[in-house]
């Protein structure tokens, strides 16, 4: 199919996108163009004052619009403890299980030797700063369940001891009202490697 130069242009941008392929691009290109293009323009604008102004948190290297994101700027929370995640999506999804009211950082990434990333990649330099400060108390561990995100944990885990600072790893497992015949095999390997005590009951005592 041949289209003109600034549709072209226009599609392939659509396609720098997650998830959208040529038929996606097609539909969300002539969408604005023949139906509202008053909301291309709202979105070429709200991305321009984004990609222009977005940076990252020179603390936790979460997303923000200043030098603090207004996580590492509000008061009240846990400066003690740390949530590593991969990426800003990460600390959003921890945000909303209301299960935490620490502190996070932001790898942006996880260790993959093999595509070229590494500490540094990863900022790892400036956790390792912020765990010489001596406020941290320990980390919590939430990269992936993959081979890379278990690598990372223990680079991250090794960090920690050299600096006396706990570390733990978030529990991977079965999902709340989830069925064992329907969980994959890998999903219930780290469910029962990660098993809790219930208490000390004991059956026969």
């Amino acid at each position: 199919m041949a289209y003109s130069p600034l549709l072209q242009d226009l599609l392939d941008a659509l396609r720098c996108l997650p998830g959208v392929g040529p038929r996606s691009a097609q539909r969300m290109a002539f969408r604005l163009l023949e139906h509202d293009r008053d909301a291309g323009r709202r979105l070429a604008s709200a991305m321009t004052a984004a990609l222009d102004t977005i940076t990252e948190c020179t603390r936790c290297r979460m997303l923000a619009e200043t030098e603090l994101c207004w996580i590492c700027a509000a008061s009240g929370r846990d400066s003690s403890t740390v949530c590593i995640v991969e990426s800003p999506a990460d600390v959003i999804a921890v945000e909303d299980s209301a299960a935490y009211n620490g502190h996070y950082f932001v790898l942006m990434g996880r260790l993959s030797p093999l595509d070229g990333v590494g500490p540094d990649e990863l900022g790892l330099g400036l956790l390792e700063k912020e765990f010489a400060e001596g406020r941290i108390k320990e980390i919590i561990i939430a990269t992936s369940a993959t081979v890379e995100g278990e690598a990372t944990a223990g680079y991250l885990s090794s960090l920690a001891r050299n600096y006396n600072i706990r570390a733990s790893r978030i529990a991977h497992g079965v999902p709340l009202g989830g069925e064992l015949e329907f969980v994959d095999s890998s999903t219930l390997s780290l469910a029962i490697a990660g098993r809790k005590n219930l208490g000390d009951d004991v059956a026969g005592e």
